[in-house]
C-alpha cells in the first residue's frame, strides 16, 4: 500500500476517534476517489498515482470554491475550503516561484525546446516532477511565457 494511502487511512481512524464528522466525511471522500481509481485501473495505486487523484480533487475544489464565492454562497464556499485544506495535508509542500522557475528552465534545457511548438515536450517532462506541488495551469503559463519570450 502506498505511504500516502496509509496516511489517509490513519487520518480517517484518528478523525473517527476524535468525533470530527466533517473531517471524517472529507477523508472518506478522498479514500472513495482513490478506491474508484483503483477499481477502474484494476491495480493498486502508487504514491504518484495517488498524488494525481489528490491533485485532481484539489483542482475541483478550487474551481467550485471560486464559483460559490462568485455566487455569494458562503456556506458552500466554507465547506469547499475546509475540504481543500484537508486534502492539501496529504500533498507535498508546494514549490516556491524560484524552485518552479528553475524546474521550468531545466526542462526547457533538457528537451532543447526553443519555441511554443515544443511546449508539449516540456510539459511532459515537468508534469511528473511538479505533480501535486504546483498548479499545472500556472506551470503551463510559465512554460508558454518562457518559450514565446
Amino acid at each position: 500500500m502506498s505511504a500516502i494511502k496509509t496516511a489517509i487511512t490513519d487520518a480517517v481512524k484518528q478523525a473517527m476517534r476524535a468525533g470530527d464528522k466533517p473531517r471524517v466525511s472529507a477523508l472518506r471522500m478522498v479514500t472513495a476517489a482513490i478506491k474508484q481509481q483503483e477499481v477502474d485501473s484494476r491495480a493498486e495505486l502508487s504514491d504518484a498515482e495517488v498524488l494525481q487523484v489528490l491533485s485532481k480533487m484539489v483542482k475541483q475544489r478550487r474551481e467550485a470554491l471560486e464559483q460559490y464565492e462568485q455566487a455569494g454562497r458562503d456556506d458552500l464556499a466554507a465547506k469547499e475550503r475546509s475540504e481543500l485544506e484537508i486534502i492539501a495535508e496529504f500533498l507535498p509542500q508546494p514549490l516556491s516561484d524560484a524552485e518552479l522557475d528553475g524546474m521550468v528552465d531545466a526542462a526547457i534545457a533538457e528537451t532543447g525546446a526553443s519555441d511554443v511548438r515544443s511546449m508539449g515536450q516540456v510539459m511532459g517532462v515537468l508534469k511528473p516532477r511538479v505533480q501535486g506541488r504546483a498548479d499545472m495551469g500556472a506551470v503551463s503559463a510559465r512554460v508558454k511565457a518562457r518559450l514565446s519570450g
